[in-house]
């Protein structure tokens, strides 16, 4: 079962709110969303492995991922320098990847095996049913969501590239607090990425590291009290 960060059992305020992020924990795990890209695009692997080191690691600097997140490029400029990394060296290559990875439309082919999980979206309607407050914080990609429904969903919503922030800023987790009303150490979130799920803890949240929706709904119906089938 995942543990939740940032409190111990039996201990702490009363829980009263829940946050959580969308790709990755409301859809299918990214990894499987950008290895089906990668394939039908015809990328090389290894490329995308160390562009993924460089950009997303855990020492990762500022990058064109972290510039589309906040709204400082745009998608079209993200899109521009994925494709020029993924092409550095390769020139008009037999292989065909100069074609396959074509500039326009990459963020759309990217995420195109997105899709939502029932059992998550299920569980944070449950818990707003109990009384629960909920709220979306997610890193944005320049994509458009698909949000219907959200208005019965979610009290809160803060999306990266709408604010100027980015998870693991500490000023997210705080803006996020403060559109649901609530002070963070009263509110649960759940992520996939460590980095993000600390950066809630640092703000004063528990964190739960979302890895497959069951482990996730399990662990928060304790931490929450209340039943989310």
């Amino acid at each position: 079962m995942i543990r939740p960060y940032g409190r111990c059992d039996g201990m702490g305020a009363e829980l009263r709110g829940l946050l959580v992020d969308y790709g990755g924990v409301l859809t299918n795990p990214l990894s499987e969303i950008m290895g089906g890209w990668v394939r039908a695009d015809g990328i090389d692997p290894g490329r995308f492995a160390e562009l993924n080191r460089r950009w997303l690691g855990p020492d990762a600097g500022p990058n064109p991922i972290h510039d589309l997140e906040i709204g400082r490029i745009d998608a079209a400029e993200f899109e521009r320098r994925v494709a020029a990394e993924l092409l550095e060296e390769a020139g008009d290559s037999a292989d065909g990847r100069t074609e396959a990875v074509r500039t326009a439309g990459l963020l759309a082919r990217m995420f195109a095996g997105m899709r939502v999980v029932p059992s998550m979206l299920d569980a944070v309607r449950a818990a707003r049913a109990a009384g629960i407050r909920t709220g979306l914080l997610s890193n944005s990609w320049g994509l458009e969501y698909e949000r219907e429904g959200w208005d019965t969903l979610f009290d809160a919503v803060v999306i990266s590239g709408e604010v100027g922030l980015r998870k693991p800023d500490p000023a997210i987790y705080a803006l996020a607090a403060e559109r649901l009303a609530l002070p963070p150490e009263q509110i649960v979130f759940v992520d996939d990425l460590n980095s993000n799920v600390r950066g809630a803890v640092r703000a004063g949240m528990v964190g739960v590291r979302h890895v497959e929706a069951e482990a996730t709904v399990q662990e928060l119906e304790i931490l929450l009290g209340t039943s989310l089938r």
